[in-house]
């Protein structure tokens, strides 16, 4: 029986990538580069494109960003990458849509924030001058909350009215509500100006693991347009990874979330692809997604030859790594393989035949040989010298014939593992 089950949502295309309904949790990204740059912010789109971002949202807070846009959008798509661009609005979103008829015909959707679109009176009307331009280009959308930007208005009265119960919540809960709130009544008043009902996608993000849970628990059972996961501002390095694995791997366990970004704060000049690489690994440990082939490593222990097993492991890892992209061309439903690397005989054996191919080394003070398992079979029994180039070399025989015979496997790319409901 499976364990899983989706909530169930609407489905909203974006471009060519459907989020929400029965489609897989999509992943997204986000450039840091100035949006006016265009050569820089087509080089960082394609990156974050290349490395596995389904859709890629892009900064407009300016004219001159906004301006870019269409330069932007056509030097992507000109380096064949095809992902959706999305606008990230806030604050004078209404006029920049409006006054740039070529930004808002050339992204694929816009980020509309509630809690800064305007304030009093000018709030609706802002907020409804970005549905039509919307409406008019057949546009999606996100509404999208923020803790740290939510609609004062609606908090303030939502407080004074908790104020007056006779057992008032917490500031807090108050605030989780409010987001919902915020979240739900601007996707009202979007579909009263016109926006159709599959053109929405909400997200109400906050910082805290914990209140992530609750808002989005709240959310899901609310409504069904799809929901945008992600732990805003979560942090950098191994601080903002954990965090937003804990959160989203909650989440979307519960089978709430339809499409994630991963929010980490890049080291000086770092890598931004890496906030792609952790959803993706996310998804992939919670069988959501294949992206690419498993590697089960030991952690090491006193019974290992630890540095050769540990540069054995990596060799492995990087071979694989390399070779990845290759073989998902050539061998459609190799991201589902398995490869055991193995530092003992403890749980060595066992793990190499739970895998589809695995290598299991001896321990220290034991016969320098490392058996090969296939298809939970012993195969061969390796020596040293060229125990990594023997294993590497058998490695690629047995994806060429297990995949290289199933040239339209039913198994593709990013396909779902778990059952939708």
């Amino acid at each position: 029986m499976e364990r899983y089950s989706r909530r169930k949502s609407v489905a909203v295309r974006v471009g060519e990538v459907p989020i929400g309904g029965r489609h897989p949790v999509a992943v997204q990204s986000m450039t840091n580069t100035e949006t006016a740059d265009v050569e820089a912010t087509v080089r960082q789109v394609c990156e974050l494109a290349e490395a596995g971002s389904e859709l890629v949202r892009i900064t407009v807070n300016s004219e001159e960003a906004a301006a870019a846009v269409s330069a932007v959008v056509e030097g992507v798509r000109k380096r064949g990458v095809s992902a959706p661009l999305v606008g990230d609005f806030h604050y004078n979103g209404h006029l920049l849509l409006t006054r740039f008829p070529d930004c808002a015909a050339a992204l694929d959707k816009y980020r509309i924030n509630p809690g800064n679109v305007g304030m009093g009176r000018h709030r609706d009307r802002n907020f409804a001058a970005v549905i039509e331009v919307a409406l008019q280009y057949g546009k999606p959308v996100r509404i999208g909350a923020n803790w740290g930007s939510l609609d004062q208005r609606l908090l303030a009265d939502m407080m004074d009215k908790n104020a007056r119960r006779r057992e008032p919540a917490s500031a807090e809960e108050v605030m989780c509500c409010a987001l919902v709130e915020s979240c739900l009544r601007s996707a009202e008043f979007a579909e009263h100006v016109g926006q159709p009902h599959d053109r929405i996608v909400l997200s109400a993000k906050v910082s805290s693991v914990p209140r992530l849970l609750r808002v989005y628990r709240d959310l899901a059972k609310q409504t069904d347009y799809p929901l945008h996961l992600g732990l805003t501002e979560a942090g950098m390095g191994l601080r903002g990874i954990v965090s937003s694995s804990a959160a989203l791997a909650i989440l979307l366990e519960e089978g709430i979330g339809d499409t994630v970004r991963v929010s980490l704060t890049p080291e000086p000049r770092g890598d931004r692809t890496q906030e792609v690489r952790v959803a993706r690994e996310i998804l992939q440990n919670l069988n959501l997604r294949c992206f690419a082939p498993r590697i089960t490593a030991c952690p090491g222990c006193g019974r290992t030859s630890s540095t050769f097993f540990q540069e054995l492991a990596a060799q492995i890892e990087h071979y694989v790594e390399t070779r990845s992209e290759i073989w998902r061309r050539e061998y459609p439903g190799v991201e589902r393989l398995r490869v055991a690397v193995m530092g003992c005989v403890v749980n060595g054996p066992g793990e190499s035949r739970h895998a589809d191919i695995g290598i299991s080394l001896p321990g220290l003070g034991e016969d320098p040989k490392a058996p090969v398992f296939v298809d939970g079979n012993h195969l061969v029994t390796l020596r040293e010298p060229g125990i990594a180039e023997q294993f590497l070399a058998i490695l690629e025989d047995y994806v060429r014939r297990r995949f290289g015979s199933r040239p339209n496997a039913e198994v593709t790319a990013g396909e779902p593992v778990k059952t939708s409901g």
